[in-house]
């Protein structure tokens, strides 16, 4: 991305052997100046360019280090999102007061800016509880299988434990810049490649002593329980985060991920769950939908009393007020409702039958009146 020929100690007016503070102080002044919002001059955009791109390759010590052994050659291949994706422009740059953060004058000029991951990839599990841990809460174990740091090598991959020495193919920077002359009509031009190294696969180190749990990897494959908190009532598909407990990060000094624990109900043989709320399905005899009837039907506790009214009908519900599960984030709790089905026998005794037929020549007689 560095395109500029001038000397970027020279850029920021500071000797080489400039401190950290020196060359903050140095940016922030010239910023100052040359910000295109508050220089109308027609090179302030390109002026800020330059004094933006020689702070951050300055304020880096490994970038700095390349510069000062390689010259530009050694930065030509970082992108605009290699130099300016860990700074902090926010506490620099955006506190200026003419209008714009630092986050909006670097991506109009330079293009947008995607940040550096803070942390490893997060993980996801699902895991099933009983109706009993929903309807008290309780703690549940999860299993969980990941790769994780090594904890011999601190992730660094070497067998001392330290981070490992920079590819001396391609400097720390994980790519090979090659150049070329090429020739139309009669202008002769630079082509520039850049390609993963093939030393370091891109990681930009080298590792000759790995480390003997790991093979080099910074990584070993970790299996632990977790304990997580279930709060009462907890609704199907609620998703719990253990922070720490994910992937772990690209690097010794990133932290892992999040866990994400998402929660269902275990299916349950005595009832149906939507919400706080239970359904069950209790068939009956014909005689005790006419005449009414008593049953025990299972609670979540101890068995309750149903009381059938005289004269139910088929699908009728039943409530049982307060019964069901404990209404998540809320007060009261849900109810249990029990479905009514009349069951219609299929095949009857003589003496059944005679019994029947007598009941509809009442009915009939019943219904004539």
């Amino acid at each position: 991305m560095p395109t500029s020929t001038k000397d970027y100690y020279e850029t920021l007016g500071v000797p080489r052997d400039a401190d950290e503070k020196v060359i903050k102080k140095a940016y922030h002044n010239l910023a100052m100046e040359w910000h295109p919002d508050r220089n109308k001059s027609p090179e302030a955009g390109e002026r800020f360019k330059e004094i933006a791109t020689a702070y951050a390759i300055l304020k880096d010590p490994q970038k700095r280090a390349r510069y000062d052994l390689q010259g530009m050659e050694g930065v030509a291949h970082y992108t605009s999102e290699d130099l300016f994706g860990g700074l902090d422009l926010g506490n620099i740059f955006g506190d200026m007061g003419f209008g714009f953060g630092g986050g909006s004058i670097f991506d109009r000029m330079f293009g947008s800016r995607t940040a550096r991951p803070q942390h490893g990839q997060d993980l996801r599990v699902q895991i099933e509880i009983p109706l009993e841990m929903v309807n008290e809460g309780g703690r549940q174990e999860v299993g969980v299988s990941h790769p994780a740091a090594c904890s011999l090598c601190h992730g660094y991959g070497t067998k001392s434990g330290t981070p490992p020495p920079l590819c001396k193919s391609c400097n720390g920077s994980g790519r090979k810049v090659s150049t070329r002359d090429q020739s139309e009509g009669k202008q002769q031009i630079k082509i520039q490649q850049i390609n993963v190294c093939p030393h370091c696969h891109g990681k930009g180190t080298e590792i000759t002593d790995p480390c003997p749990t790991c093979g080099g990897y910074g990584q070993v494959e970790k299996e632990e329980t977790i304990k997580v908190t279930i709060p009462a009532g907890i609704e199907d598909g609620v998703v719990l985060r253990v922070a720490g407990h994910g992937l772990p990060g690209d690097g010794p000094d990133i932290s892992p991920g999040d866990l994400h624990v998402v929660v269902t109900t275990r299916s349950d043989g005595r009832f149906q769950r939507r919400g706080a709320d239970l359904w069950r399905a209790e068939t009956i005899t014909v005689p005790d939908a006419v005449l009414g009837t008593t049953r025990t039907v299972p609670g979540l506790g101890d068995n309750l009393a149903l009381t059938i009214p005289p004269g139910t009908q088929p699908d009728a519900i039943i409530q049982l007020k307060g019964k069901g599960l404990p209404r998540f984030r809320g007060n009261g709790r849900g109810d249990i409702n029990i479905r009514i089905q009349v069951h219609v026998p299929d095949t009857l005794s003589k003496k059944e039958r005679k019994l029947y037929e007598q009941l509809r020549e009442l009915t009939d007689t019943d219904f004539k009146k």
